[in-house]
Parts: structure tokens; C-alpha cells; sequence
């Protein structure tokens, strides 16, 4: 999961090397951490939040089809 979020936050920003993008477990939901270059965030979120919500929304699908759950967590710029 880490490596479709990676590969799709990288298609998206201005700063391919800044992103880091990291998993974690909590209570039995896999959550994913997504960190860009400051000036990125906004690429990230989207106007209204539209491309965060796509991001969210393919990881669903993903874990639906794995039989897990995820979230996708945006992290405010270094």
C-alpha cells in the first residue's frame, strides 16, 4: 500500500523527492502517512479537498479488495 500511495503522491507534486510516505498499525486499522515538501500540501488536498478525497478513496477500494482497513493521514510540510 505504502508504494501505490507513494507512486501517486509523486505524480502529483512539484518535489518528487520530498515525499515520504510511511504505515503504521493502530488498533487494527493501517494507518498511512503521507508527508510532502511544504509548498506541495496544497497539491495534495486539492481545491476542496477533491484529490485527498481520491486518494482515500482508491486506498479503500484497495483495502476492501485485501480485507483491511487503511487510512490516509496528510501531514503538514516539514
Amino acid at each position: 500500500m505504502v508504494e501505490l500511495v507513494e507512486y501517486i503522491v509523486r505524480q502529483l507534486v512539484s518535489e518528487p523527492d520530498s515525499v515520504k510516505v510511511t504505515m503504521e498499525e493502530i488498533d487494527g486499522v493501517n494507518q498511512v502517512s503521507v508527508s510532502v515538501a511544504p509548498q506541495d500540501t496544497g497539491k495534495i488536498i486539492g481545491k476542496q479537498g477533491k484529490i485527498a478525497m481520491a486518494i482515500r478513496t482508491v486506498v479503500k477500494a484497495v483495502g476492501i479488495r485485501e480485507g483491511k482497513k487503511y487510512t490516509v493521514e496528510i501531514i503538514d510540510g516539514e
